[in-house]
């Protein structure tokens, strides 16, 4: 498949199988993030693996939205590693966690796991839950598995507006 079939067939997957990720395919998904690009080259994600029943458990209580996963990635930054800009001191934390899970996520699509993107959990929550240090910044949660057999797109997913709707040429 190239690429872009890979982004086209990847959809967020609300059901999952049972069957657990191996860890041959977390290594290369976990690689994907590594190679991912970060300002500065600075690397300052951390990547939380949550995959056993109790780590899974403790995830429900910090958001509705694990959808019977057996796998769940926390992305998180480190505030002490990333870039700040000069010109007013914006972070790349958030925009270098996001890159690092797009990169993940059509890993585990490439290899044949499904995905979904969440954002709705509780940060709070996820610090209590997994003792994350405060350092650490919760950005976003890649819940993932082999998606179940009835699994489909939701509604909504091949709804895409027309490129001149989002893409503008010398217009600022």
């Amino acid at each position: 498949m190239n690429y872009q079939e890979l982004i086209a067939a990847r959809y967020s997957v609300r059901k999952f199988s049972e069957r657990p990720v191996e860890q041959e395919k977390l290594d290369l998904i976990l690689n994907a993030a590594r190679l991912a690009p970060t300002a500065v080259n600075r690397q300052p994600q951390r990547i939380l693996v949550l995959r056993n029943r109790e780590q899974l458990e403790k995830l429900s209580r910090c958001t509705r939205s694990s959808f019977g996963c057996t796998l769940a990635l926390l992305v998180c930054y480190d505030t002490t590693a990333t870039w700040k800009r000069k010109f007013d001191g914006a972070d790349s934390g958030v925009i270098d966690a996001s890159i690092v899970t797009d990169q993940m996520m059509m890993a585990a699509t490439d290899l044949g796991l499904g995905s979904t993107w969440v954002c709705s959990f509780d940060p709070a929550a996820m610090h209590a839950e997994f003792a994350i240090p405060e350092q650490l910044v919760p950005v976003n949660l890649l819940v993932m598995g082999y998606p179940a057999e009835d699994a489909a797109p939701g509604s909504l997913h091949g709804e895409r507006k027309p490129l001149e709707e989002t893409v503008f040429y010398d217009h600022f």
